[in-house]
């Protein structure tokens, strides 16, 4: 158990760490030889030669050394309770790391990837020489003379000796031969071309012996996560190994086809098989459910190791935005402000919370160190342009499965399109290009609950970059098929998903209106924000923010009762900021005024995001307070001045606001000042209104148009 979870940390690094361990003080010299024992016996006994594919020689060499300290200190346990001399004690105490060193490199040999041990060749056989060299200097200074030996233990320990002084650097000329290969292979998509079949075949199935898509997929997952932990610190680099996770999974689709869709189901207790409900987005909302949202970074939703602050003031996890800036976007994710620059800086501070945070949560939390290369500029390598082919070479054979396979085929070929347009728009574009789009639009209206939620996340994926958006909306009966989904999806996760969708559609303004227009579709998310999941409702409140955007969709939002789903939602901390942002936005049309000014937990509702609410949420709050102020009437002007709360709110906010709400809390403070029952209310304000009052004279006449629009969420990939 403890070797499993030694390794389980262990392959996260880049190689073996063989420095990590204590020698044991408190034992007696019998418990120390009991302990030694033990341990020379596992690793003689766990490792079959015959398991190990490569690193053979030098791992065969090490287990023979093992035997032997095996058979020395079975030796010494037959001789009783005699104690052993001190600087035997201490040799053996040393000699307990080197065994432990021994068991963590060969675990490291029999676990690890296939292809990783390739590519990780040399430094492999260099830990297996830096322990010959330990073993060695053991041998030297064990004081053999002082210790009660059999003659022929003496000899061989004489032997083993000698042989270690001569032993020499080894790395196996078959193992150096694959891992060329394995480079050759990539050359050739490196220099535009695709290696033949048979020999793409010959190396992966016959010589390395991965022969399903099983393996492969595991083959994948092992380089990515060596990606993922240490991205821009990692031997081979990131672009070449970039380059290997998309050779091996273009091998998979070739050498494999789509025989395998188990992955995604659940065995039945009658022996039938059924789709796993939330198989996408199960995980990505308990997250968003249990962690703090601060401690979340707003693109990925999870929760951040290495969060990093740009020019904007706002937080985001690294990787996350260094993906954003490489896809050409200038703006900040969060507020849609322009960057400046493009550098981003360590938010230590957080990372420190969040560290505090999981340990007093009893949750495993592996912060990531910023090289301080990189630590103030845009870090992720563009991809290689092997990768790229590799990738694109994956994406045509995905799209002619979705285009011609079994239903299951298709179902396997959306998932894994799904997966692919994950990262990079070069991906996202190549799956386009192939095709694939009209063969995934035939799949949002499918009877497969797993096939519909599949087909939808991956529009929602390919939709993030900026050309497919067009791709999609000029796709015959795409747009009605998405919103279909909203209305009447098989699962909540493929509803979610196509809010979602709609909302990275509605990011291009002239498709605002049409996608309002489409039937159902602001009913939908309506219905999605007032019934939803926390997620759910999270994707439809953004969706309706950017909808209520477009000036003439005002009306049509009212019609489909969104301005009602919309007050409804102020009272939840979750969607509170985007939803008084939306309110804010319809109230400047004469109609969104009247609609708003009906409901009445509107303004019950805004007074409270103004208490309670994010900064820019108060904004919005206080934004929309003031327009139904001077354009909803006596009776709604009346209702919002007299509110008990309305003076302390405007103290608090003109003293802590952003500019723009104080700017607003001014304003509205203006009104409070001129209402007949002034008298009764006004004491709160003191010198606050004062300042706030004289620095903002002018502004009654221009206020109305400053109304924050930034949206708070961007688009996830899932």
């Amino acid at each position: 158990m403890a070797s499993a979870a030694i390794f389980a940390s262990m392959r996260r690094r880049r190689s073996p760490c063989l420095e990590a361990f204590v020698a044991p003080v408190d034992l007696g010299d019998v418990a120390l030889l009991q302990v030694l024992a033990c341990l020379s016996r596992e690793l003689v006994s766990g490792y079959p030669s015959n398991a190990l594919r490569f690193h053979r020689k030098n791992s065969q060499s090490l287990l023979r050394k093992v035997e032997f300290f095996f058979v020395l200190i079975e030796c010494l346990n037959e001789r009783g309770s005699e104690s052993l001399p001190s600087t035997a004690v201490l040799c053996f105490k040393e000699l307990y790391l080197l065994l432990y060193r021994s068991k963590v490199l060969l675990d490291y040999c029999f676990e690890s990837s296939k292809l990783w041990l390739l590519l990780q060749n040399h430094t492999i056989a260099g830990h297996f020489h830096d322990l010959d060299q330990e073993i060695c200097t053991f041998l030297d200074v064990f004081p053999i003379r002082d210790v009660e030996l059999s003659e022929d233990v003496r000899e061989q320990l004489e032997l083993l000796r000698r042989q270690s002084g001569m032993a020499k650097f080894y790395m196996d000329k078959h193992d150096e031969d694959l891992r060329c290969k394995l480079f050759a292979l990539l050359d050739e998509f490196e220099k535009g071309k695709t290696p033949k079949l048979i020999e793409l075949q010959v190396f992966f199935v016959t010589r390395l012996g991965i022969k399903n898509a099983s393996e492969f997929r595991s083959e994948i997952e092992f380089l990515e996560e060596q990606l993922m932990s240490y991205e821009g610190e990692i031997e081979p680099p990131s672009s070449v190994l970039n380059g290997f996770v998309a050779l091996t999974r273009y091998c998979r689709f070739l050498l494999c086809g789509f025989k395998e869709g188990d992955g995604d189901c659940i065995q039945c207790n009658d022996g039938s098989r059924k789709p796993r409900k939330g198989l996408i987005t199960r995980e990505i909302a308990k997250t968003f459910m249990a962690i703090p949202k601060d401690f979340c970074c707003p693109i990925s939703l999870e929760l951040m190791r290495d969060p990093v602050i740009i020019s904007s003031g706002q937080t985001y996890e690294r990787k996350s935005i260094s993906r954003w800036m490489e896809e050409d976007h200038c703006t900040c994710p969060k507020t849609g402000q322009m960057l400046t620059h493009t550098r981003i800086v360590p938010n230590r501070a957080l990372r420190n919370l969040i560290a505090q945070w999981c340990t007093a949560h009893g949750i495993a939390y592996d912060p990531l160190e910023p090289s301080d290369a990189s630590s103030e500029s845009f870090p992720a390598a563009s991809p290689s342009k092997a990768a790229l082919e590799a990738n694109k070479a994956t994406a045509a054979i995905l799209v002619r499965h979705l285009a011609s396979g079994s239903p299951g085929e298709k179902t396997m070929a959306a998932k894994e399109i799904r997966l692919l347009a994950k990262t990079g728009r070069e991906n996202r574009t190549f799956i386009a290009e192939a095709g694939a789009i009209p063969y995934l639009c035939e799949l949002l209206l499918s009877t497969s609950e797993i096939t519909q939620e599949i087909s939808v996340t991956a529009m929602l994926n390919l939709s993030i970059h900026d050309k497919n958006k067009s791709r999609i909306m000029e796709e015959k009966g795409c747009l009605q098929s998405i919103v279909k989904v909203l209305e009447f999806g098989r699962t909540t996760e493929a509803r979610e998903n196509a809010a979602a969708t709609l909302f990275s559609l509605s990011a291009i303004h002239d498709y605002k209106k049409r996608i309002a227009d489409k039937e159902g579709a602001v009913e939908a998310l309506a219905d999605l924000l007032r019934r939803g999941s926390a997620r759910g409702k999270k994707d439809a409140v953004t969706a309706l923010f950017n909808l209520s955007t477009h000036n003439e969709n005002c009306s049509r939002m009212i019609e489909a009762g969104a301005v009602s789903a919309l007050v409804g939602a102020l009272i939840n901390e979750g969607v509170a900021e985007e939803s008084a942002g939306a309110l804010a936005l319809i109230v400047r049309k004469p109609r969104g005024v009247e609609a708003v000014a009906k409901e009445e937990a509107a303004v019950s509702g805004l007074l409270g995001v103004m208490r309670c609410g994010t900064p820019r949420g108060k904004e919005n709050a206080v934004a929309a307070l003031l327009e139904l102020c001077r354009s909803g009437g006596a009776a709604t002007a009346d209702r919002i001045l007299r509110a008990p709360a309305l003076a302390g709110l405007l103290q608090s906010l003109l003293f802590t606001g952003t500019k723009r709400a104080r700017r607003k809390a001014a304003s509205l403070a203006r009104a409070f000042k001129r209402c007949e029952n002034a008298s009764l209310h006004y004491g709160g304000l003191g010198v606050g209104y004062t300042l706030a009052g004289n620095s903002t004279a002018n502004m009654d006449s221009t206020f109305v148009s400053d109304v924050s629009v930034q949206m708070s969420i961007p688009v996830p990939v899932l």
